[in-house]
């Protein structure tokens, strides 16, 4: 009896283990996929006014079905350097020649940059086109989530109280809201652990409000609503995490 029993279970588990070793490359897989992703992106809308070209940096976790459906969650941080507009922003801290004096009289170093980011939930579908193997092909997603962006004064060494702490906010044009995501173009997974990417084109639109109280420049509350739009080339080198197949080696 105990010889039988043996023998069933020694069977399940080599069905078990014949089952769960899948060769990415000729069967449809499901996985966990960590990846961290890099895009390059064009201003648009309100946000075009206010900053030129940014990038983002970010990371993720997407999970693959069976079905080549995608689930995803990313976060994205937005930076850049191009502000538009920066002299008219702080003219009310400049001097004739447009400096900033700092607490010890001397002319204030400060930089202006592009900060935020942009966190968001997608689902989609890897489609059958151009296909290499069963988990590659045309990918397009669509999703929701939240965006912030502001304008970062970086004051060296925090010499100027006109444009630091409290006082910054009152210039940095925080600005939130929800956002929709849209993205399209090329997944490969592979065998390989270190050859698995996306990349595409991917576009943002933000509907956004003021988060301060008031605006010092302007002397007002912003109470308006923003229509703030990215869009540019998004690429992501992927990680996934399933059970594959053992390799195979002949010999003669």
């Amino acid at each position: 009896m105990l010889h039988k029993f043996g023998i069933l279970v020694f069977m399940a588990l080599i069905c078990k283990a014949s089952y769960s070793q899948i060769d990415a490359t000729d069967s449809v897989v499901a996985a966990f996929i960590p990846s961290i992703t890099y895009s390059y992106q064009f201003a648009g809308g309100d946000l075009a006014k206010q900053y030129g070209n940014n990038s983002t940096i970010g990371g993720g976790f997407k999970y693959k079905t069976s079905r080549n459906w995608l689930w995803s969650l990313d976060a994205n941080f937005i930076f850049g350097n191009k502000i538009k507009n920066s002299d008219s922003i702080l003219r009310m801290v400049f001097t004739n020649d447009e400096y900033i004096i700092d607490g010890n009289g001397t002319y204030a170093l400060y930089t202006l940059y592009e900060r935020g980011y942009n966190v968001t939930f997608s689902t989609g579908k890897i489609l059958p086109v151009l296909k290499v193997n069963p988990n590659s092909g045309l990918m397009i997603t669509a999703g929701v989530g939240f965006l912030v962006h502001r304008m970062k004064i970086d004051n060296q060494h925090k010499t100027a109280p006109q444009i630091v702490d409290d006082y910054a906010r009152g210039y940095d044009r925080l600005t939130a809201g929800f956002s929709l995501n849209e993205f399209i173009g090329y997944f490969y997974m592979g065998n390989s652990k270190l050859l698995n990417f996306y990349a595409g084109f991917e576009f943002v639109q933000g509907f956004t409000k003021s988060q301060r109280d008031w605006i010092f420049d302007e002397m007002r509350k912003d109470n308006s609503n923003h229509l703030d739009l990215f869009y540019g080339i998004k690429v992501g080198w992927i990680l996934p995490i399933y059970n594959r197949a053992p390799d195979k080696y002949y010999y003669n």
